[in-house]
């Protein structure tokens, strides 16, 4: 499939030039690529994060990849699979409510004492295993997509029950002191405060603000952390692809701080294959001394792709996309290729690749941004 992607892509991109409408090779495209990434949902309504086969433990099921995995479903109006999905992302909340209230009631000393970031799909059970499961950035980005659903009159908080934890993840968040508090983030690695967590929460109160209560001081905290370290990632990451959130979906970012976020991503992280997520990336890093052959995640073209056409450079999210048709293997999105290399690593699909992948065609093939 993939040569004969690269067929197509010229043909592709002729039409996406033109302005023409989604003609049928796109909606073909678009038809492959949602069969794939609606074959990770589980019959909760969860989705994994990768195949349900692997034995990375990518069977498994995200809070944060959830949310980015509905991202393509709510772009094509699908709102019966993410209604689903949401679904269970309360059932979850619900039945780990105790656990929340502790947590308001006084702010954790330890990761296990936080909102966990993995569960079983079936019983919505925690892993338990110690990693960066401090994850702050995963509870703001499920706020933000629960008053995105609120706004395009897709009620979700429809019982008591709903509102009642969603106000409870309000008082998590200040409990927890989301504006200075270190979390492992986006790539589940060392404890910083990181911009992209901070910025994912401050999306998620803001769109929340109109269901539930949140105090203006509350999101103000914040935006002034964020003022801070912008456009720095953290103290330690002057660049990081995480940092690609705030400008979407959150759209927290200035035009000042979206254009040097980009700048940096694409001078110091876009590869031929993906994007690196940060300098000296040990994670599947193709060269012994863990630094110098970083993994290319494949994720960050059709993200880069999906951020022009928002801002209305129509010719460099058509280059991207040009990038991320390449990545396709055997009719999937892996997660990742090794650095300098045609080599994908073994969790493919990326449910969150295919998702964005979806979006930055679809984006791109419309006439007009939205």
């Amino acid at each position: 499939m993939l040569n004969t992607l690269k067929k197509q892509d010229s043909t592709i991109m002729s039409d996406v030039l033109n302005k023409k409408r989604l003609d049928s090779k796109v909606k073909e495209l678009i038809k492959d690529h949602l069969k794939v990434l609606k074959s990770l949902q589980y019959s909760s309504g969860l989705f994994a994060a990768s195949s349900k086969k692997v034995s990375t433990g990518y069977d498994k099921c995200w809070l944060r990849d959830n949310f980015y995995e509905c991202l393509a479903f709510v772009e094509l109006n699908d709102w019966e699979t993410v209604k689903k999905t949401y679904e269970a992302l309360f059932k979850i909340f619900l039945k780990h409510e105790y656990k929340i209230d502790w947590a308001i009631q006084r702010k954790p000393e330890h990761k296990h004492e936080y909102i966990h970031a993995r569960y079983n799909p079936d019983t919505f059970d925690e892993f338990w295993e110690d990693w960066g499961n401090k994850q702050n950035d995963a509870v703001g980005a499920i706020l933000f997509m629960i008053g995105e659903l609120e706004k395009r009159n897709q009620k979700i908080i429809d019982t008591p029950d709903k509102k009642r934890v969603l106000q409870k993840l309000v008082h998590y968040l200040e409990s927890i002191q989301y504006w200075h508090d270190k979390d492992s983030g986006m790539w589940e690695e060392d404890e910083e405060i990181h911009a992209s967590s901070v910025g994912a929460c401050v999306a998620g109160l803001n769109n929340i603000k109109n269901i539930v209560h949140v105090k203006p001081e509350l999101i103000k905290k914040g935006k002034d952390t964020l003022k801070k370290l912008l456009p720095r990632e953290s103290q330690k990451k002057f660049v990081d692809l995480a940092q690609l959130s705030l400008i979407y979906p959150y759209n927290i970012t200035t035009p000042k701080q979206t254009k040097a976020i980009l700048e940096n991503i694409e001078y110091y992280l876009v590869k031929r294959m993906g994007v690196i997520r940060y300098k000296n990336d040990y994670y599947y890093n193709a060269n012994s001394d863990g630094h110098s052959q970083e993994a290319e995640w494949t994720m960050g073209l059709s993200w880069i792709a999906i951020i022009y056409k928002k801002l209305g450079n129509t010719k460099k999210a058509i280059e991207y996309f040009g990038k991320s048709l390449k990545t396709i293997h055997n009719g999937e999105i892996p997660e990742l290729y090794y650095s300098n290399s045609m080599k994908p690593n073994e969790n493919s699909p990326l449910g969150w690749a295919e998702s964005l992948f979806i979006v930055a065609i679809h984006r791109i093939a419309k006439k007009h941004t939205h």
